[in-house]
């Protein structure tokens, strides 16, 4: 019977693009052992399931010799857990060098993420070794920045040295090569000895080499020199795209006061256990996921969902780590531990999304493995060809066609859509939008129809009072008598009427006697009259309804309200309708879509009447009285007319709906978000972030063809002047690294996202 496997989670530094992780997953993946290997270039993780008897020093020294950094990543135990004897039994079974520190994955405590280990010598500061994002300490300290000052200073020294002797100019300028040259061959080799013979290292190994041969040894240190100092400008570009959605967790402060024996002590936010109850003095940023057990006070969401305004809320409502408390102390229960809280979802989400490849992302990852060995093989018949067949000069065109192995490297091309994707991702997860992946994020722009439940997605999810009518009373003395009868229950109705009263500032009397008439309504006598409030139905049975009220109930039940009659004394007081109503940004949301040419479907089970009346006000096409299966069929039927579909909902009563269209989107916040289900979601439940997620898909997308177009354009235009004889190897070098760094910022551009 074979062992089950292991799986081990490791910290990686120095990675900062697809070309890093693949080397790194081509490495892993033949280790003994080893079954499957997920890396994270956001998150800047590597995932192992391996088998018991699997070398993980082996496996640390193969990814070391790369020029990677790496290190365990062991799980932080909780206040009363006892520690994982597997996570103690992992990091004995990895040596530890003097760079190593502890690591805590608890996804919340602002160092997850950011602990790059930086190691003293230059092998550090590897090729791909981009120490960046939130470090021990500034950029300039990292050990790649470290290489490159060195190179940069011993090209400087050369240039000095040429000038004043110029016997050693030469032996000057290929000392200060190797200088930046050496780590960057050593781990050219060890690519290729891994299977990846093509890599940036390699390339610009053999244009190095191939210029000193030829006599150009200054060009080939400023080429060297150059290429660090660009990719030294992409890793900091990149860090930038990481940090961003890592910063989410520093929203969560570090500490909590919790409530023990009768007092309040400060602890650290992360040791919360969930059934703790902690207390929030007004100002402060709420420390964990909990549901108000007293108290009422303004949140401030923007954070956490991007909502400008703060919400009311009081008992038993629900709040969100990192959002901040307005007016009021507030006392929560904890509902989610450190590591499960809506941010910690979040940066986990997004970070797992990013492993999730697009569509176009997997066509470059294709093309640039053709598109690598093709460049090299153009590259020679450029050095051979002309010299051989047409008698040029051989140091002219070999030159050339070192020039343009170094204008063929991939780099800008294979980072042009991952990087454009992450930040897309980054930039919506800020504003509440999550997609699990680059491929949910470009599928959003090509959605052509939206179908929406009504309740709890287009409707708010509970009844409001709409309407009070005087039959006989005044409208202030029946909304009264009514919330007399209905004080104390807990019925949907009942709740919007007192909360009616409430918001009217009525003083609502005490009811005595009071009974309920099961499915028929609520009598009570209150201040010594005999009050009842049922349905039209019910209260016919009291008292005749004269034709007039019959009328305007009639009226009221066509606009989809829910009408109680209040009968006082055995004479008709007066009515109140009640309905869902749609969500304040459900009109605009919708015109929004529509002005985007798509169409959009109500597909509901309530009863045509109520859907109906919701549509007109809605202007949107209504499908009512549905079961589950009939969502799933109707999406399925405009799938086949080519629509592509996607689905809104609550995600957890459709999953058939969801699972069916091209793009399955829950609509809640916080823990409830269905997102086992869904393909997206959107915490704060707006109906207009539909239109704003379509809206971030095509914006990512144009920036991927920005990208794409800058990377090829300038190889495009230095390949020919190249070839006639304009530029040489200094300009080549800087289409390369140019363009990387180009499309970077450029797709940096997608973090000030903000909707059309």
């Amino acid at each position: 019977m074979n062992a089950p496997l292991l799986q081990t989670r490791f910290r990686v530094s120095g990675m900062d693009c697809a070309s890093c992780a693949a080397k790194i997953d081509a490495a892993v993946s033949r280790i003994p052992g080893v079954e499957e290997v997920a890396v994270s270039v956001t998150a800047g993780t590597l995932s192992v399931r391996h088998a018991p008897h699997s070398d993980l020093v082996a496996l640390r020294e193969r990814v070391t010799s790369l020029g990677y950094q790496l290190a365990p990543i062991e799980e932080r135990p909780h206040r009363g857990d006892q520690e994982r004897a597997d996570g103690g039994a992992q990091a004995q079974s990895m040596p530890r060098g003097p760079g190593d520190g502890d690591h805590h994955h608890d996804g919340n405590d602002g160092h997850e993420h950011h602990d790059h280990h930086h190691g003293s010598d230059t092998q550090s500061g590897d090729l791909h070794g981009h120490d960046h994002g939130p470090t021990e300490g500034p950029w300039w300290r990292s050990g790649k920045a470290r290489l490159t000052i060195l190179s940069g200073l011993a090209l400087a020294a050369a240039f000095a040295v040429g000038t004043f002797v110029p016997s050693i100019e030469a032996p000057a300028f290929i000392v200060a090569m190797l200088v930046g040259l050496v780590p960057i061959a050593r781990r050219a080799v060890m690519a290729a000895r891994m299977g990846m013979p093509f890599t940036i290292e390699m390339l610009m190994t053999i244009a190095a080499v191939g210029a000193v041969v030829i006599g150009a040894a200054e060009e080939a240190a400023a080429v060297v020199f150059l290429f660090l100092v660009g990719e030294l400008l992409e890793g900091v570009a990149a860090g930038r795209a990481r940090a961003s959605i890592q910063s989410l967790t520093a929203l969560v402060p570090k500490t909590a006061l919790l409530e023990r024996d009768g007092g309040t002590r400060e602890v650290p936010a992360e040791d919360l256990a969930v059934g703790d109850v902690i207390l929030v003095r007004p100002g402060d940023r709420i420390p964990a996921d909990g549901m108000i057990v007293s108290g009422e006070s303004a949140i401030d969401e923007a954070p956490v969902t991007g909502e400008s305004t703060p919400v009311r809320k009081g008992v038993d409502a629900n709040v969100f780590a990192g959002t901040v408390n307005g007016d009021a102390a507030l006392r929560i229960r904890v509902t989610a531990a450190a590591e499960d809280n809506t941010i910690a979802r979040v940066v986990k989400l997004v970070e797992e999304a990013q492993e999730s490849k697009a569509p176009t992302e997997r066509f470059i990852d294709r093309f640039s493995r053709y598109y690598t060995p093709g460049v090299v093989v153009v590259a020679a018949l450029v050095a051979v060809v002309p010299p051989l067949l047409f008698g040029g000069g051989w140091d002219e065109w070999i030159y050339k066609g070192l020039a343009i192995l170094l204008i063929g490297c991939p780099c800008a091309l294979v980072i042009s859509t991952p990087a454009a994707i992450a930040a897309g991702l980054s930039a919506g997860a800020r504003r509440g939008l999550l997609m699990k992946g680059g491929a949910v994020l470009e599928g959003l722009g090509k959605i052509t129809a939206a179908c929406f439940d009504k309740t709890g997605t287009l409707t708010e999810g509970k009844p409001k009072v709409t309407d009070v009518i005087s039959f006989g009373r005044g409208e202030q003395d029946v909304l009264r008598l009514a919330a007399a009868l209905e004080t104390g229950s807990s019925h949907p109705l009942a709740k919007a009427i007192l909360d009616k009263a409430e918001a009217d500032g009525i003083v609502v009397p005490f009811a005595d006697e009071g009974k309920a008439l099961g499915g028929k309504g609520v009598t009570a006598t209150v201040e010594g009259l005999q009050v009842f409030l049922g349905s039209p139905k019910a209260a016919g049975e009291h008292v005749p309804l004269p034709s007039e009220a019959t009328s305007r109930i009639t009226a009221l039940n066509d606009e989809g309200k829910t009408v109680s009659v209040l009968i006082v004394d055995g004479e008709i007081a007066g009515a109140i309708a009640m309905r869902d109503e749609p969500r304040p940004d459900a009109l605009r949301g919708l015109r929004m879509l529509a002005d985007a040419g798509l169409r959009t479907v109500m597909l509901t089970g309530d009863n045509r009447r109520t859907a109906e009346a919701i549509g007109r006000q809605l202007g949107i096409e209504v499908r009512a009285e549905l079961l589950p299966e009939d969502k799933q069929r109707i999406v399925g039927e405009l799938r086949s007319q080519g629509l592509v579909v996607a689905k809104v909902g609550d995600g957890i009563n459709d999953a058939p709906a969801l699972a069916a269209a091209d793009v399955g989107i829950a609509m809640g916040g916080g823990t409830d978000v269905a997102l086992e289900t869904a393909d997206a979601a959107i915490l704060h439940g707006r109906v207009s972030d539909v239109a704003t997620m379509v809206d971030l898909s095509n914006r990512t997308m144009g920036n991927i063809r920005q990208n794409i177009t800058i990377a090829l354009g300038l190889k495009a235009v230095f390949l020919v002047t190249t070839v006639i004889g304009i530029t040489g190897l200094w300009p080549a070098i800087l289409a390369d690294t140019g363009a990387t760094v180009l499309v970077t910022l450029n797709a940096l551009r997608l973090l000030g996202y903000k909707p059309s």
